[in-house]
Order: C-alpha cells, then structure tokens, then sequence
C-alpha cells in the first residue's frame, strides 16, 4: 500500500473510533434518491472513467448530498465497532468520496473532513438558470431543459416538474423541480438519476446521515480548504519520513524534480469546479 494513503486510513480510523458516535437526526425524509456520477478525473488518462454512486435526501427544508459508499461505511464502522472497538475490519468496503453538501433554499454548504479537523465552506444558491423550452423522457420522467454556466463549466440539466423539490445533485438547486440529469457540455461530469424511494415508504423515516459530518465545522474559504488538504497530505509524509520510511532514494528526487510533477499533476487534474 502507499505509505501515505496507509498513513491517512490509520490517522483517520483513529479519530473516527474516538469521535464518531451514534448521533441522530430529526429530519423527517421526504425524498431518497439516488445519483449515478461517471466522470474523467485525468486530462491525461481521458479514455478512463470514474464512477461513484450519490444519495440525495431531502427533508422538509433542506437537502443532503452523500456518497453512498460513505453512508455503508458508517454503518459498517457502526457495527464492527460495537462488535468489537479493538479489531475494526473494513477491507471489504471502501469509504468513497469525503465530502457532504446541505442545500437550502439560501446556500449550498460543503463539509469535509481534513485529518482531525471539520472544515466547511458557503456556495451561493445557482441563479442564472436558463429554462428552454425542451422536453424530454429520462428513465420514464417527463423532463424540461435548463442551462447554467458554473465555476467554469457550461452545464445542461433536465429536471422534472412532476417532482416538485428544488434539488439535485452535487451543488444544483434552485430550479422548479428536481434534477433528474445534469451534464458538462464536454461530457467530463455526468449526474444521472438511477433510482427513488416512493414517499409512501418514507413515511416516520428520518435522515439517516449522521452529524458528526456537519455539526460543530470550522467555517473557511474554498480556498482555504483546498489549502488545508495539502498541508495535510505534506504533513503525513513529513510524519512518515520521521519514522524512516524513504519513499525515494533516486538522486533524480531533487526539489526541482518534485517541482515538475506537481506541476505534471496539476496540469492532469479535472476537477469538477474549474473556477473559484
């Protein structure tokens, strides 16, 4: 394994075995739905395609969006750790993405998690939609066509008025019905519904995500955050190289030889937000 995703796990389960307790919510669930994210995460690798499954809940006034491989993970940690706190195994499944979105009607608020630390950071309601007059059937929806243009990409979404909750997926809200697809015009990002849950079997459900993700967050800038995943990344080496781990003896390893790859690296990064 990597030392320092090795490094990361042990630092994470760590705190997370300290941390992390059983704290419930009193949202009531109103929608439970699920996204299919298929993205290019390296202009360099472009024939190779990430994808990642989304939960989208939504309570009476605001909305959580989740990977759903984080969502079993908790469940998994849940039960291993009342199982027995000392011998956690989790090889089997992965923790997926990091992060949490909660849309409201007034912003959008992302959370995530940096080593012992929970950071956030407030994104302004999207209101520059664009509705054309398009329709179209998605997985048996009757849709209409929105267009917005989004931290540097130009989106093209397809909601549905039949479904009436002004929410989507990843950051997208705001317009008169769910978001059923959503899609970059370079086709790089692509959301698309993949499955619902009827209300009717949503009924004296709350949301099931625990709060251990969002209370209690340390408000920063984008930027900062951004900030504080390298420092911490650059931290758990520099703790690793302290224990005497090498992680290059080649003469090549020079400063201005790290310099070029991170450079390389940054070149070959498509993030989803290419604008602050």
């Amino acid at each position: 394994m990597n030392f320092i995703k090795f490094f990361l796990t042990v630092t994470f389960l760590f705190f997370y075995s300290i941390s992390f307790s059983q704290t419930t919510m009193s949202d009531s669930l109103k929608g439970k739905f699920t996204y299919l994210l298929q993205y290019i995460p390296n202009n360099l690798n472009r024939e190779h395609i990430t994808k990642e499954l989304f939960s989208l809940q939504i309570s009476d006034k605001r909305a959580f969006f989740i990977s759903e491989n984080k969502l079993k993970f908790d469940s998994v940690f849940i039960a291993e750790f009342n199982k027995r706190p000392d011998n956690i195994n989790l090889s089997n499944i992965s923790a997926g993405s990091s992060f949490l979105i909660i849309q409201t009607n007034n912003n959008s608020q992302f959370y995530e998690s940096i080593g012992i630390t929970l950071l956030s950071y407030n994104s302004s309601v999207i209101d520059n939609w664009k509705l054309i007059n398009e329709t179209k059937i998605i997985n048996s929806i009757a849709c209409k066509k929105a267009e917005v243009r989004y931290k540097g990409r130009d989106w093209i979404a397809w909601y549905s008025t039949e479904i009436p909750l002004p929410y989507g997926p990843y950051k997208f809200s705001g317009l008169p019905g769910l978001i059923v697809k959503i899609t970059d015009k370079t086709g790089d990002y692509d959301f698309e519904l993949v499955k619902s849950v009827s209300s009717s079997n949503l009924k004296g459900k709350t949301v099931p995500i625990n709060m251990e993700h969002f209370q209690s967050a340390k408000v920063v800038t984008k930027k900062e955050l951004v900030q504080a995943r390298v420092n911490f990344r650059e931290n758990a080496k520099y703790q690793l190289e302290s224990m005497g781990t090498i992680f290059s003896q080649d003469p090549k390893d020079n400063l201005r030889e790290r310099q070029k790859i991170n450079e390389a690296q940054k070149k070959a990064q498509n993030p989803i937000e290419l604008e602050d």
